[in-house]
């Protein structure tokens, strides 16, 4: 594949993204609130989030890798699970992170 190829497939994703974001704005509240549809639209971003976790925990999609990851996504869980802010779940698992990094596990 070619650096314009990559280039532009990266320029496609960029702009299909910021399109289909901007475009929801415009999604009427109605909509997304009706009793069929809000169950729904709820667990998008856990289907989402859980699609990232297991592709960032698979290595090459062969074989699993237990490593810092895995302890901070356990961390963050733990923290989500005990209704801490947001804010702090993302502090708590990448300080995890870093610190199991730095004692030279993963």
């Amino acid at each position: 594949m070619s650096d314009t190829v990559l280039w532009l497939a990266i320029f496609a994703a960029v702009a299909i993204t910021l399109g289909t974001k901007f475009l929801g704005h415009f999604i009427p509240e109605s909509w997304v609130s009706s009793p069929k549809i809000a169950p729904i639209v709820a667990l998008v971003s856990v289907a989402l989030l859980a699609g990232l976790v297991a592709q960032q925990t698979l290595d090459g999609g062969h074989r699993l890798v237990i490593d810092a990851r895995v302890a901070a996504l356990v961390v963050a869980a733990v923290a989500l699970w005990r209704r801490v802010p947001f804010i702090v779940v993302i502090i708590l698992a990448a300080g995890t992170a870093a610190l199991l990094r730095y004692l030279g596990w993963g």
